[in-house]
């Protein structure tokens, strides 16, 4: 393995405790260099936007600074086309209304049941108010992945847009996201991609993806709460803005209504910090692996770090797969092949006999083990699996920060619960 778990924690202030985080898709502990910029931001540069004054110009600053740091973090052609907001769901609820302004009445869209909640209700909205047709793409109720098959013909039908996900936040799926952009864009569809819970695990590209949107949220990926919208710049140039009068015309500012969370946008700039110190650290070994590629600078330590937190959690995710499969009573949905692993981050879901979800959460919290229970947001999700009237499912999700010896105190408590 190629991370120093000890150096690694040590970055995390929350993990000084003897708790284990298995919360992780819900959100993330922080990172210390996120928490050292909400810091001096407060201290240093507590002020609002385009003053005369040295707090103000500091302040715009560090705004300029994140818009930099996550073009890199994304491989975004511009800073302009990254867009600053209070989380995924407000984004994406907001952009939404500028995107179906385009949309007329019999056009259509596609959205999947694998989503999360927040890449589907805000376009089925949008289609309810401009007189569209929504199409729902399946996902395979065994393997937890999309269909295909189903999108193909939906595709068929011209759709203005497809929702869809990177990776599964109640299933852990990764789908096939290049494929699905290109099959989009052949049938002239927008693409708006939800990367909350890849961002994570994985270096994103969105250049190498062509996506049209890709959104994520930082307190997913060590930082603070805050969402972050990558556009086209072309496409979010020509897209009408819901914003008061005085605010800028110009990019990215028209989309970023208000008075930011400017304390918060510098925490996500510390996030991203905290990769680029862990690309330097332990990234050498995955120089080779991106020679071809065009990062330089901070965007290369940025792909080093992620690729090896990838590398990392994928035996992270085998150790979980495993522990999981020898607790009697256990059922896991979604992939459970371990050959296919490299089709999933490290997120997890089952229910264990008939034991309600939210009891079988209660009992790992005594032990001072944290998951999520229920439907996650991801509610078509656990309703085309039948388990949304039975308190829907349990779910586990490793970060790079968790450790083997946690998955198996984890599985410990899971048979011991099991046999209750």
């Amino acid at each position: 393995m190629s991370l120093n778990l000890d150096l690694i924690r040590q970055q995390f202030p929350s993990l000084n405790r003897p708790d284990i985080f298995f919360d992780n898709p819900g959100g993330t502990q922080i990172a210390r260099p996120s928490l050292d910029r909400i810091n001096r931001y407060l201290i240093e540069s507590n002020a609002n936007h385009e003053g005369a004054f040295a707090t103000s110009i500091a302040s715009d600053a560090v705004l300029d600074e994140a818009h930099r740091a996550m073009a890199d973090f994304y491989n975004a052609a511009s800073p302009e086309e990254i867009v600053f907001g209070n989380n995924m769901t407000t984004i994406t609820l907001h952009i939404s209304r500028s995107i179906s302004r385009e949309w007329k009445e019999g056009d259509e869209i596609v959205v999947t049941r694998l989503d999360h909640d927040a890449n589907v209700t805000p376009w089925v909205l949008a289609a309810q108010d401009r007189g569209v047709k929504v199409n729902w793409v399946d996902f395979d109720v065994e393997e937890g992945t999309l269909n295909l098959d189903d999108l193909q013909k939906a595709l068929e039908r011209k759709p203005k847009l497809l929702a869809v996900g990177y990776a599964s936040n109640s299933l852990g799926t990764i789908n096939p996201i290049k494929k699905i952009i290109d099959m989009a864009h052949a049938a002239g569809s927008l693409v708006y991609i939800d990367a909350v819970q890849y961002a994570p695990h994985g270096p994103i590209d969105v250049q190498k993806l062509d996506c049209d949107f890709l959104i994520s949220s930082s307190y997913k990926f060590f930082g603070t709460h805050a969402g972050i919208l990558y556009g086209k710049r072309d496409l979010l140039e020509k897209l009408f803005a819901y914003k008061v009068r005085p605010a800028t015309n110009k990019l990215p500012g028209k989309f970023e209504t208000g008075t930011q969370n400017h304390e918060g946008i510098a925490g996500v700039l510390g996030a991203i910090e905290y990769f680029e110190w862990v690309g330097k650290e332990f990234g050498g070994e995955f120089t080779e692996g991106l020679a071809g590629e065009s990062y330089l600078g901070r965007r290369l330590e940025l792909k080093k770090a992620l690729t090896a937190i990838h590398a990392y959690e994928y035996e992270l995710a085998r150790s979980l797969l495993s522990t999981l499969a020898s607790v009697p009573g256990l059922r896991l949905y979604g992939l459970a092949d371990v050959r296919r692993l490299d089709e999933r981050v490290a997120t997890f879901s089952f229910r264990i006999k008939d034991l309600h979800p939210r009891a079988v959460a209660e009992k790992l919290a005594q032990e001072g083990i944290y998951v999520w229970d229920g439907h996650y947001y991801a509610i078509n999700v656990s309703e085309r699996l039948g388990v949304e009237e039975h308190g829907g499912m349990v779910r586990v999700g490793a970060a790079h920060y968790n450790t083997l010896d946690e998955i198996a105190r984890f599985g410990e408590v899971l048979k011991k619960i099991s046999g209750e």
